[in-house]
């Protein structure tokens, strides 16, 4: 038997996923008629915690952050059989997924950080990516399930928070990546581009091709060989914030890179390549 703790969007669908492979499921959620609502698939809702685990082989989490992932663990300790394997999937700190590893360990139980790179639709598809490091023997031991609810297990090594550190890096590039694509937005309806317009420019030009190169170009350290001039990047940089100044509509992401540029111009990178901006994180 498997227990789920933290029934949201991704709980929810990856308790159902598992319910259709024919695993039996007891579920707990903080908001109990978000627990229940999945015996209609054929889930059991617990209100205790310690009670949702008890008989469990492995106790699943899918919870806020740290303090609830804490608090949570903790009550469902109570209900713990020997041997209970814990995999959370909680986006948490990479020091507290340390601590909580090395805690768990010396209270005689396996504890697990495996964050993932899924929405509720791959949690019900089985598709996605999850992400372990840690114990090698413990990863084995659980990766053939985790694959079956995931797809894809990228193992990073032996480092215990090496995998939560991961997750935290990709969140950043796909939040910096909708906050970019909020201010093209912003620029396009200031110039009266529309979303259509935008989408066929993307649709042919694909800047994510560009990923791997511009990745190599700012961890080679050739930023003398410029390709796109530091100072030629700002003044795009001033046009964009212009015109949506001149819209009424400020830019959120702009000004803040903006900023950064001339940092990296006073200190006399301006005729350099403008990955420049990369030089403290890759020396």
């Amino acid at each position: 038997m498997i227990a789920f703790l933290g029934t949201g969007l991704l709980g929810s669908n990856f308790t159902k996923a598992l319910i259709k492979k024919g695993e039996t499921v007891h579920v707990w959620n903080r908001t109990v008629s978000k627990a229940r609502a999945l015996e209609a698939d054929g889930a059991m809702a617990f209100e205790n915690a310690g009670d949702a685990v008890k008989g469990a082989s492995r106790v699943h989490l899918t919870l806020k952050d740290d303090a609830a992932v804490n608090e949570v663990l903790e009550k469902a300790s109570l209900g713990f059989d020997p041997g209970v394997i814990i995999i959370d999937h909680t986006t948490t700190s990479a020091g507290g997924a340390a601590e909580r590893t090395e805690l768990w360990k010396k209270r005689g139980y396996t504890y697990l950080h495996a964050p993932v790179f899924m929405g509720p639709a791959n949690a019900l598809e089985g598709t996605g990516t999850i992400l372990v490091s840690g114990d090698q023997d413990v990863i084995n031991l659980v990766e053939p399930a985790l694959a079956k609810m995931t797809g894809k297990v990228l193992n990073f090594g032996t480092e215990i928070n090496k995998a939560a550190g991961i997750k935290l890096i990709g969140n950043l590039f796909l939040m910096s990546l909708t906050a970019g694509l909020a201010d093209t937005l912003t620029l396009a309806k200031t110039l009266n581009i529309s979303i259509d317009e935008v989408s066929q420019l993307f649709s042919t030009w694909n800047p994510a091709a560009m990923l791997p190169v511009r990745l190599k170009k700012m961890t080679s350290k050739t930023f003398d060989q410029p390709s796109w001039e530091l100072n030629m990047a700002r003044k795009d940089a001033g046009l964009m914030m212009q015109e949506a100044k001149q819209g009424g509509v400020p830019l959120a992401v702009i000004p803040a890179i903006a900023t950064e540029m001339d940092r990296w111009i006073a200190r006399g990178h301006g005729n350099d390549d403008w990955t420049v901006l990369a030089k403290d994180a890759v020396e």
